[in-house]
């Protein structure tokens, strides 16, 4: 998507927080009996990472919430029995929302709360923006210093506020989840303002 918008982009130039869980769970508990709230690409990057998936809660040993348009009953349940029994509680992002053409979809913090809301337990560990992890992550990859890099993106509450925790400069696009409206009432306010991220290019 960056190549066709005029940004090219590697692959391995590229950072979700998917990556960033995978690398966070190898560190803490490698290889671990897990139950997942999300998608089919987190599955993937899990098993390709050694991580054993379960559809019930026995022998659980930790719980990973995150952008699922297939949430249901069952997979609430699963988490739900799993964490009352003791499993840990990890999740992708904090996004309220994910912006979509038609308006939004709910996103990873619905799911959540959710669980949160049914269990009593909050969740341990957020390791997508504006956590430490993915800034650590980032920086890692590029090799940079906090202070060579423009944190880009658009919202305020985690692209903006990850980078000044940094201490980045920052810049806001009005191309997605932040409104004027939004921007001028927030407390997290960005070094730069775009109305187009091809304002970012020579």
């Amino acid at each position: 998507m960056l190549t066709h918008l005029g940004a090219p982009t590697l692959i391995e130039d590229i950072l979700t927080s998917s990556w960033v869980m995978v690398d966070c769970l190898q560190s803490r508990m490698p290889g671990t009996r897990l139950v997942v709230v999300g998608e089919e690409p987190l599955y993937s990057e899990l098993r390709s990472a050694g991580f054993e998936l379960a559809e019930d809660a026995l022998g659980l040993q930790a719980v990973i919430a995150s952008f699922d348009r297939s949430f249901v009953y069952r997979k609430l349940q699963v988490a739900f029995d799993a964490i009352r029994a003791g499993a840990r509680f990890f999740a992708t992002n904090p996004d309220r929302y994910c912006p979509v053409p038609s308006g939004g979809e709910p996103d990873c913090a619905a799911i959540i709360a959710a669980i949160e809301a049914g269990t009593n337990t909050l969740v341990e560990a957020v390791v997508g923006k504006p956590s430490h992890h993915m800034i650590e992550a980032a920086l890692d990859l590029m090799g940079l210093p906090a202070a060579d890099c423009l944190m880009t993106g658009d919202r305020s509450e985690t692209d903006v506020y990850m980078g000044r925790e940094a201490g980045m400069s920052t810049a806001l696009t009005l191309t997605g989840a932040t409104p004027e409206s939004a921007l001028a009432a927030s407390s997290v306010q960005p070094t730069y303002v775009l109305h187009h991220l091809s304002d970012l290019l020579p």
